[in-house]
């Protein structure tokens, strides 16, 4: 890098300047070496000399003023903007709902305070200086982009674009989310959802860092300070069992007697899993699952297996056991209903298509108390 002699900053432009440039620079504070208009200096040290070059002298090279410092107004690129888009002050004036002399007048003060002329007369009305025409090539790509951004955030408003992304639970599925997200979608069919399956814990730290809008899940997961939840729904399991099971349907069994069966269940730290070990734990049962799997969905398929005896949502039951070849026991004891919550953090704010949604999901939900 070439260094120059003497060269004077402004105290402002000295302030993006780490101390660490080699060779190292210095203030210098004498009055008499500055030029008019610099308040602070940087200056080469005394004794520093560089192979070819002769040492610093007093003399300033480059020098910047405050009065470089310009503080023009938005209102005033706005009327050149639309003055030079339309080649006219009287269109300007029209775009602006304003008037020409006021026109004329912002375009004469912007002028001044660039210190060049911008617009001239012709027989065609106003054109661009050449000076005018490098500013508008870098003001119309500012306006337009927010022009774009203003259309955009009407079009959210209106709901005719947007995302929303959820993080649901293979059991929160089962609810009545699926009913409104078809509401939803013929109501306002250009906002696109993002639907992704998490357990409990991947869905609320896809919600705590900002790669969901809310989530949906069953109770039982540790909820953050920073997340509020808010019930809306309430889902019933039942337990289920393959063809070589069947003398647990024949009649009710207790819970006791459907512990010595193979359990399948979902892994150890899934909501559904503490869910289970705490119900078996209450009737004095130990809960020791001999098959383990991710999602509620796989159980039904290693239930027909007859690897033993699941617990699924009572909608993911179609058509007859027979058929199916699924069956249904029941419970001396029934399972508890369990609370399906929408899970969002506390200080962001949701989008208008999100907070839309949150509202569809909430309508009619069961009441309880936010945690």
């Amino acid at each position: 890098m070439r260094l120059f002699d003497g060269v004077y900053f402004s105290s402002r432009f000295c302030s993006f300047f780490p101390n660490t440039l080699a060779p190292p620079l210095r203030f210098c504070y004498n009055q008499s070496c500055r030029p008019q208009g610099a308040d602070e200096c940087f200056s080469l040290p005394s004794n520093f000399t560089q192979s070819g070059s002769s040492p610093p002298r007093r003399t300033p090279i480059i020098s910047f003023s405050e009065e470089l410092a310009m503080n023009i107004s938005y209102d005033s690129y706005r009327v050149f903007y639309y003055a030079a888009k339309y080649r006219s002050f009287s269109q300007a004036a029209a775009a602006l709902y304003s008037n020409q002399p006021n026109v004329t007048r912002m375009i004469r003060k912007l002028e001044s305070e660039l210190g060049c002329a911008l617009f001239f007369r012709s027989p065609q009305g106003v054109r661009l200086t050449p000076e005018g025409e490098k500013l508008y090539t870098h003001i119309a790509v500012a306006f337009e982009s927010i022009e774009a951004g203003e259309e955009e955030v009407l079009s959210d408003q209106s709901l005719q674009s947007g995302i929303v992304h959820i993080a649901a639970s293979s059991l929160a599925l089962r609810t009545r989310l699926l009913q409104v997200l078809a509401r939803y979608r013929r109501a306002y069919p250009h906002v696109r959802i993002c639907l992704t399956n998490h357990s409990a814990s991947h869905g609320l730290a896809a919600v705590q860092n900002g790669l969901a809008d809310f989530a949906i899940l069953a109770e039982g997961a540790s909820v953050p300070d920073s997340l509020t939840a808010q019930k809306i729904d309430e889902i019933q399991e039942i337990p289920i069992c393959g063809p070589a099971f069947l003398e647990l349907t024949e009649e009710s069994v207790s819970l006791k007697r459907l512990a010595d069966y193979p359990i399948i269940s979902l892994t150890e730290g899934t909501s559904s899993h503490d869910f289970y070990a705490e119900l078996f734990l209450r009737h004095g049962l130990s809960f020791s699952p001999d098959v383990e799997v991710e999602t509620t969905a796989q159980v039904p398929p290693v239930v027909q297996c007859d690897l033993g005896v699941g617990f699924v949502p009572r909608e993911m039951l179609y058509g007859t056991p027979e058929a199916s070849g699924i069956y249904p026991i029941t419970l001396e004891e029934p399972i508890p209903a369990r609370s399906v919550f929408l899970f969002q953090r506390k200080t962001q704010p949701l989008s208008i298509a999100a907070k839309k949604l949150r509202q569809m999901l909430l309508e009619d939900a069961p009441q309880e108390s936010g945690k």
